[in-house]
């Protein structure tokens, strides 16, 4: 089950069924498929309380992944600052809702595996993001 849910913020504008399909699909190409994943808007002070007390991060970020997969199943809690994202989005000269979508993947992606700290992962993220993104489109 796919699940969006806000605490402090407003839920931003979404899709939820069209993202629910985009997601599965996502996974299933990766060889998963999806347990219980909970998207969780917050504002960007929730945020930063999340990331310190079970990161030790003293900063704002988009998301943050907490992942319960087992196997080829994928669970996780997935927190989202759309605040966060609409400030990135504004400097990377993008939409709201295009860097919205890639944060929302983005979690889907480390669930499967994927990282983005390790030499040479950022570039491997970015063009799974970007294929993604691509697939959405054609939903």
């Amino acid at each position: 089950m796919i699940a969006f849910n806000t605490i402090e913020a407003p839920m931003p504008g979404i899709d939820p069924e069209r993202l629910r399909q985009w997601i599965v699909a996502v996974a299933s190409s990766y060889g998963r498929y999806v347990g219980d994943i909970n998207y969780i808007f917050v504002s960007e002070e929730r945020m930063l309380a999340v990331n310190r007390q079970y990161l030790q991060h003293d900063y704002y970020t988009d998301i943050i992944t907490f992942d319960y997969t087992e196997g080829h199943c994928l669970s996780g809690d997935l927190f989202i600052s759309p605040d966060t994202v609409r400030t990135n989005a504004q400097e990377v000269g993008t939409t709201f809702e295009e860097e919205l979508h890639r944060v929302i993947i983005h979690g889907v992606l480390h669930l499967c595996g994927l990282g983005d700290k390790g030499p040479g992962e950022r570039g491997i993220m970015e063009a799974a993001e970007n294929k993604s993104l691509a697939l959405l489109l054609s939903l």
